[in-house]
């Protein structure tokens, strides 16, 4: 789905008359009804998106295809992809999630920390979710200048000088 950049995500419905709950995750968040088609994961595609009003985390919103309560509920917690060349281009140290998700994780010497699985925003900077090869649980590495010092798209890789102990079986 490299063509795509995910750009929100339906929350449920929000009333009875088919209106939905929409995440923004675009710098300028209402940009987000700029950038139809919208597309699910599975393919469907949504040709307009409607704001019709502001919540605490998004907006309320009508989407083409969606007229009842049932139709909105049955998109919650779905994804919303927008067509890449349809977005717009960023400076060098800003980068799509979509960009980062599957590059491998290098420390300063070369040696391999794992591979990013997800990132999130919980409000107080982005963090990559890291996939460490041979644990069950994930590593929730800072994506800040510090701990992440260079992102390298084209070579597939991210340098991580991440602090000290945050993975457990990394040479001290």
């Amino acid at each position: 789905m490299s063509d795509r950049v995910i750009v929100g995500a339906i929350g449920g419905a929000f009333g009875v008359q088919g209106e939905v709950r929409l995440k923004s995750y675009c710098a300028d968040p209402q940009a987000i009804a700029d950038y139809t088609p919208l597309y699910t994961e599975d393919g469907r595609s949504f040709a307009q998106v409607v704001l019709t009003g502001q919540l605490k985390n998004g907006f309320t919103a009508r989407i083409d295809g969606v007229v009842t309560k049932e139709d909105a509920d049955a998109l919650r917690n779905v994804n919303l992809y927008a067509p890449r060349d349809v977005m717009p281009s960023l400076p060098d140290d800003e980068y799509y999630y979509a960009d980062l998700i599957g590059l491998t994780v290098v420390d300063t010497g070369g040696a391999t920390l794992g591979t990013v699985k997800n990132v999130m925003d919980h409000g107080a900077g982005d963090l990559l979710e890291i996939i460490v090869p041979g644990q069950s649980e994930t590593v929730l590495l800072p994506f800040t200048q510090a701990a992440v010092p260079t992102v390298d798209l084209h070579a597939g890789r991210i340098v991580a000088d991440p602090p000290d102990g945050l993975f457990p079986d990394a040479a001290a």
